[in-house]
């Protein structure tokens, strides 16, 4: 029991250690180059020199109220510091809960503020994981956009329940903020992995709420005409000669919308955890792992811009022919109920 308590103590200590040169080491990221950590550190604590400098050097050990104080006064997290030590640890961030429209154009903006960082830099590319429609493309200002709108109001907001497509009018705030975040996503290095399937989550959302009389047959086929466009606009950007905006034709791996943003100092990976909430990390072991996974999946893919003219056709018409049946599902439906 001494034995095992004892390396216990020494194991403590070294992780102390570890996490201690590690708060240093991004402290020092932090500053200007030409400035001196232990000043840096000395103001922050408000201690001299010498106090800063035998923490610097190891001699001294950083109290837990004075990792905390740094953290806050460099704006560095402690959590993703653990866990640059700890490969088992990971720090993730999470969106705030949707339930009303002020706080759907708040998860706009705050997504816009956390994306454009990362997606401003030279060489950013996009791995997304197509269960549904990207997001990115349904933030126009047109009825589809207001429709995926509708319904995500529809299922987090109380005061929608009883309210029908026709009569909601997304604010023109909320519109702006919408356009802004899918406008981010235009002109990016994108490589999405689809299936026939990604479609079906809308295609149901146009039937159960045409089915629930909350939205009329003329409201719905406008919805299967604009997604009818969208898939256009997406086929013509896949045999577009430009490399940058790539289709992965996948009926094996169930996909999962995660979304994965690389560039050649930092990653981003985001995974749903709720509706339209999601968790989000910079943990390098995990975008690694994240991104050996797309890689994977990739692999396993078929590339539509560089497929025959008659692979691309045959994958655009079999998600034409699901809207093409939802069309006739309705006015089928709406013939039955007119006899």
């Amino acid at each position: 029991m001494c034995y095992l308590h004892f390396e216990f103590i020494i194991f403590v200590i070294i992780t102390k250690i570890m996490y201690q040169e590690t708060l240093i080491e991004e402290i020092k990221k932090s500053i200007n180059e030409y400035d001196s950590v232990n000043e840096a550190i000395a103001e922050a604590l408000h201690i001299s020199y010498d106090a800063a400098h035998r923490r610097t050097s190891l001699k001294a050990k950083f109290s837990l109220e004075e990792s905390i104080l740094l953290a806050n006064y460099f704006n560095l997290s402690l959590d993703e510091l653990y866990g640059k030590i700890n490969e088992r640890f990971v720090s993730v961030k999470r969106t705030k809960q949707i339930h009303n429209e002020e706080d759907l154009q708040q998860y706009f903006d705050t997504s816009y503020s956390a994306l454009l960082p990362l997606l401003n830099r030279t060489d950013c590319e996009v791995f997304y994981s197509a269960k549904d429609v990207p997001i990115f493309y349904t933030l126009e200002n047109n009825r589809l956009s207001h429709f995926k709108m509708y319904v995500w109001l529809k299922l987090l907001d109380d005061d929608f329940r009883n309210m029908s497509f026709s009569s909601y009018v997304p604010k023109i705030s909320t519109i702006q903020s919408a356009r802004k975040l899918g406008e981010l996503y235009s002109d990016l290095k994108t490589s999405e992995i689809w299936d026939i399937t990604t479609i079906n989550s809308t295609l149901k959302q146009i039937h159960f709420y045409y089915k629930a009389g909350q939205v009329n047959i003329k409201e719905a086929l406008i919805l299967c005409a604009q997604l009818k466009e969208l898939l256009n606009e997406i086929s013509l950007k896949v045999i577009a000669k430009n490399g940058k905006h790539k289709i992965y034709y996948n009926e094996l791996l169930l996909m999962n919308n995660n979304v994965l943003i690389v560039t050649p100092k930092e990653q981003s990976l985001f995974v749903p955890c709720a509706m339209l909430s999601y968790f989000n990390t910079s943990d390098i072991i995990t975008c690694l792992e994240a991104k050996q996974y797309f890689d994977k999946q990739l692999y396993h893919s078929k590339l539509m811009n560089t497929s025959g003219e008659k692979e691309q056709n045959q994958f655009y018409n079999k998600l034409i022919q699901k809207i093409d049946a939802l069309i006739s599902l309705i006015k089928a439906s709406e013939i039955l109920d007119f006899e």
